[in-house]
């Protein structure tokens, strides 16, 4: 699994194109594992800072939950109706950060502060990212797999 500094090492055009995408939107849609293993769906804000890229929720959002039991993680960029910047998600496992120096940071860089229940915040470690768009008559997917070198797929 890379780090999101390392996948911008590995594959750093398709990675420079997927933070474009997840900064395009407030909110990202975020898949986790229930208990039972069904899939659940949540709306999340990413981001991206010391090369790391953070999930941050209230500390006992369902999410969390779902995230401390079982670290796997979909994320998916907020879709839009045409394609031509592309389609951007990311597959790894969330690691939960504990230590306060940490949390202070990147609470501290926040546009406001956090609840006061607090925060939920994990780091993510990547094992795959696409970049799915719309060229022409083209569907194009760029993609990437931990220790892997960029790839693109082109499908009419």
């Amino acid at each position: 699994m890379a780090s999101w500094s390392e996948l911008t090492t590995q594959a750093p055009d398709l990675a420079t194109a997927i933070q474009a995408r997840f900064g395009a939107h407030i909110h990202a849609v975020l898949a986790t594992l229930r208990r039972d293993g069904s899939p659940r769906l949540s709306g999340l804000e990413t981001r991206f800072s010391d090369g790391e890229l953070w999930l941050a929720m209230m500390p006992d959002a369902r999410k969390a939950v779902d995230l401390r039991r079982d670290p796997h993680f979909a994320l998916h960029s907020a879709p839009e109706a045409e394609l031509v910047d592309g389609d951007a998600k990311l597959n790894g496992l969330a690691v939960e950060v504990t230590d306060a120096a940490t949390i202070e940071r990147f609470t501290g860089a926040l546009p406001q502060p956090p609840p006061p229940s607090g925060v939920g915040l994990f780091r993510t470690d990547i094992t795959d990212a696409a970049l799915t768009r719309v060229q022409g008559d083209e569907l194009v997917i760029d993609s990437w797999r931990d220790g892997g070198a960029p790839r693109q797929t082109r499908r009419q």
